[in-house]
């Protein structure tokens, strides 16, 4: 997995790479808001939620999300996970619910992903 910060960031190159070498042309990651950490590149979400959650991250904070490297504007991101998906939590889907949330992962990527 490519851990993925503010200070250790990745160029949309390396996604590409990262994508062609897994699912052709998308490839899975999970956001941790509280932290500001991206992991990419694992068969499942929930194997990059597990990792995040033994490295001391917060479930509630973490959001899975599938990245399209080749595509253009705002379809490049796609919020759609099992992982996404805790009712407890106020998220009724595999998608994330809140747009307030959306929108800080958008501009949370905008920051660690040189496109």
């Amino acid at each position: 997995m490519r851990r993925v910060t503010e200070s250790d960031t990745i160029s949309l190159e390396e996604v590409r790479a990262l994508a062609r070498e897994r699912f052709g042309d998308m490839v899975k990651g999970v956001v941790d808001l509280e932290r500001g950490i991206l992991l990419l590149d694992a068969d499942l979400h929930a194997d990059q939620e597990a990792s995040l959650l033994a490295d001391g991250s917060r479930q509630v904070a973490l959001w899975g999300i599938n990245l399209y490297p080749d595509v253009a504007g705002e379809d490049w991101l796609e919020f759609d996970s099992m992982i996404n998906l805790r009712p407890s939590f106020g998220n009724r889907s595999r998608g994330v619910d809140d747009a307030a949330t959306r929108a800080a992962i958008a501009r949370f990527l905008e920051r660690v992903v040189a496109r």
